[in-house]
């Protein structure tokens, strides 16, 4: 696992991103930060760049093609899948059907977004402070 790899934050809605990038700025990784407005674009980077990210923070509600359908791609395509990059959900979107769907998918978490800027920074330090400890198939 890279763990200096690029984090990549595919969410459409431009409140969210500033305060996941301002998490991120306050919490003080080295990890650059990529953020994608539309699936597409974040598997048109991944199938490009041979970068193996930490992981992957999505939203479930994208335009165009919604996080769920972006994890289902990733696992399809042979170029981004062996990257074995740990595949999160992190949204306001929170139901039973979506998360047991994400699971049944082997999405590798499901987060709702806190309401309060510190349980938000608290969420995401739990998340990458994890993954940054793991240990993925491509380091055995």
């Amino acid at each position: 696992m890279n763990n200096d790899g690029p984090i990549i934050v595919i969410e459409d809605d431009l409140e969210d991103q500033f305060l996941i990038g301002e998490t991120f700025k306050n919490l003080a990784y080295e990890n650059p930060v990529l953020f994608f407005e539309d699936g597409y674009k974040a598997l048109e980077y991944l199938n490009e760049t041979d970068a193996k990210p930490l992981l992957i923070l999505s939203d479930i509600n994208l335009p165009r093609i919604n996080g769920m359908e972006v994890r289902d791609e990733v696992q399809r395509n042979e170029h981004i899948r062996v990257k074995c990059i740990p595949y999160l959900l992190f949204t306001t979107a929170t139901n039973q059907k979506f998360v047991i769907d994400a699971y049944c998918s082997s999405i590798q978490g499901f987060f709702q977004k806190p309401a309060s800027f510190q349980d938000f920074e608290k969420t995401i330090r739990i998340i990458v402070d994890y993954w940054k400890v793991c240990i993925r198939p491509d380091e055995c």
